[in-house]
This record gives C-alpha cells, structure tokens and sequence, in this order.
C-alpha cells in the first residue's frame, strides 16, 4: 500500500495554493476544473501530495479540527520560525522538544487545517 495524499477542502484556493507553496514549499503538481465551479489543485515534492479541492458551490466554509495535523520535515526548525514570522504567520503551539531527536511546531493553514514543521535532531 502506498499513501497518496491528503485532501483538504478550501474556501480560496489561490490563498491555499499560495500558502502550501510559499510557506510549506511544495510545488503545484497539477491543477484543472472539475465541474463548472470546482478546481483541484495537487501539490508535492514527489511522494505523498496534498490535494486542495475548491467547491463553489459549497454553502459553509469548510471546518477543521485542532486533533489533527500534517508534519512536514525541515533541516533548521530554527530559520523556519524565523522564516515565518518575517512572513506574519502565527506560531499556533511550540516549539516543543519532548525527546532529544526530535524538534517540532504548528502553525494553521488558511483554512485552520494544522500544519507541523519538524527537524530531526
């Protein structure tokens, strides 16, 4: 079994786009109309993708818990931070250190979907 990707429905998918670019750093892999007011967007680095779906048609905005988050790898957790905060992007929790391998933090994604930067130690 191999894992594909994660979908995320958004509410603006060029923030989104823009922020899983930018901020995370994953390239749009694909993007088309799936309907006349829906597009989907896939963007990765070569292995699992995230999919970013946009419904127009959708009533509410689409809501995300706290329990859950994606984690993404970085080789300085420090410039990350930095990164992000020149950038105006709010630590949500962290950084945290609760083994000697291992660094981690999370910030939100446009949508409130909870995103974790971590560095192997």
């Amino acid at each position: 079994m191999k894992f594909l990707w994660t979908t995320i429905k958004v509410k603006d998918l060029e923030k989104s786009i823009e922020f899983y670019s930018d901020v995370v750093g994953l390239k749009v892999n694909r993007r088309f109309k799936a309907g006349p007011n829906r597009e989907i967007a896939f963007l990765g680095d070569g292995g699992t993708e995230v999919e970013l779906i946009f419904d127009g048609d959708r009533e509410s905005a689409p809501s995300y818990t706290k329990d859950i988050s994606m984690g993404f790898l970085v080789d300085d957790i420090d410039a990350k931070i930095d990164e992000l905060k020149s950038k105006n992007i709010d630590i949500q929790s962290g950084p945290f250190n609760p083994n000697p391998n291992i660094k981690f933090f999370y910030i939100a994604d446009p949508d409130g979907v909870m995103v974790q930067f971590a560095q192997n130690l």
